[in-house]
This record gives C-alpha cells, sequence and structure tokens, in this order.
C-alpha cells in the first residue's frame, strides 16, 4: 500500500516519550511540540531478537518504520532500519557496547554499511555520575549529540521529570538534510528503547 511522506519526517523539532504503568514490553510516542502524536511505537516484552515497528500518528496506524536487531543480545548489535512502504534499507544504527558502559554511543551507517555519523551522550563526567549515582540522571538530565560527517545536525535533550521519560528533539541544525529523516526518527525510538532499558 502506497501512503504519502509521514507527517513526522516534516518536523524538525518535536517530543519523544517513553510512555509509562506498561506491565509489559514498552511504548513511544513522537509528538508535535503543540501535543499532536506525530508517530508511535511499541517494543514487546520477551523477545529475543529486538523488532520494533514504527507507526504513523497511533501504534494502530500505519506501519512506516522496521528497526530490526541482527543478534540476539543487545549489547553491541547493528539495528537495519527498513520503510515499511517500500521496503528500501534506510541505513543501520550499531551500539558501541563497551563504550556505551560509561557514556553511550552509537554510530550511523548508511545503506552500503558505511559509517557517516555518530550518537554520544554529553560529556563523560555527567554519563559516569548517572550510572554510579542512584537517581543522579534527576538533576543531571542527559543530552544526546547526532553528528554527521563530523557536523551537529541534532539533539536529543532529556527533560527534567522524575517520572516520565521524555527528551526534546531538535534537528533544525540540518538544514541540509544530511540525515535522512526515517534514519533519524529511528535514532530517537532506538535511544528510548535501549539506553532507556539500561536505565530502568
Amino acid at each position: 500500500m502506497s501512503i504519502g511522506t509521514p507527517e513526522i519526517y516534516q518536523h524538525d523539532q518535536f517530543v519523544a516519550r517513553r510512555q509509562v504503568f506498561r506491565f509489559f514490553g514498552a511504548g513511544f510516542t513522537l509528538s508535535s511540540l503543540d501535543g499532536i502524536v506525530l508517530a508511535a511505537s511499541e517494543q514487546k516484552a520477551f523477545k529475543l531478537k529486538e523488532d520494533i515497528r514504527v507507526h504513523e500518528g497511533s501504534a494502530a496506524g500505519v506501519e512506516i518504520l522496521n528497526i530490526k536487531a541482527d543478534r540476539v543480545i543487545d549489547f553491541s548489535a547493528c539495528y537495519q532500519v527498513t520503510d515499511s512502504n517500500t521496503g528500501e534499507h534506510i541505513g543501520s544504527l550499531r551500539r558501541k557496547g563497551w563504550s556505551s558502559i560509561f557514556r553511550d554511543a552509537w554510530e550511523i551507517l548508511d545503506a552500503q554499511g558505511i559509517i557517516r555519523g555518530r550518537v554520544t551522550e554529553d560529556n563523560p563526567w555527567k554519563a559516569a555520575v548517572r550510572r554510579f549515582i542512584e537517581y543522579a540522571a534527576f538533576f543531571l538530565p542527559q543530552t544526546f549529540h547526532i553528528e554527521v560527517e563530523g557536523q551537529v545536525v541534532g539533539t536529543m535533550k532529556q527533560n527534567f521529570n522524575p517520572f516520565v521519560q521524555k527528551f526534546a528533539v531538535d534537528l533544525t541544525h540540518d538544514a541540509e538534510g544530511v540525515l535522512p529523516r526515517p534514519l533519524a526518527v529511528a535514532t530517537v525510538i532506538l535511544l528510548l528503547a535501549i539506553e532507556g532499558r539500561q536505565q530502568g
């Protein structure tokens, strides 16, 4: 079934939220600055190999992205991002396992598997404090920097909220669109799903 360009790809700024009060699995929403849900995703519990689907609008909407891990253990897995409408492999995101123990770090790969960018947590000492001091994240919210070809094209900043994991996403620095929007959306969803689970 052919669909138009999903509206989430047309927004340079949006809010990413991890849903709370779920007994099994996890849910994520991406909303416009005025609160309209643009995309939603479900992460099923008890799956050995990560397979995340992103839907336009609510979780019952048309599937627009599929994010699938290449291995069972996600410690340093590579996640392939596929356009669910066309079947096109857009690119991949690879978690840098050992580095992420102390500071979250990912690599962004294009469709040919060439590293084009990276995603890193803000400065190392804040990252270390969050990991080793309980509840420190409440006072030192995370910020992720998204770089492509050495240029910062986006940020993902956590709001100060002890109950809801919520991030403000800003891609306005990517005026030339060097980071494909589907890959940017997949990056945000993965950070919520994988790094959020590590902290939870």
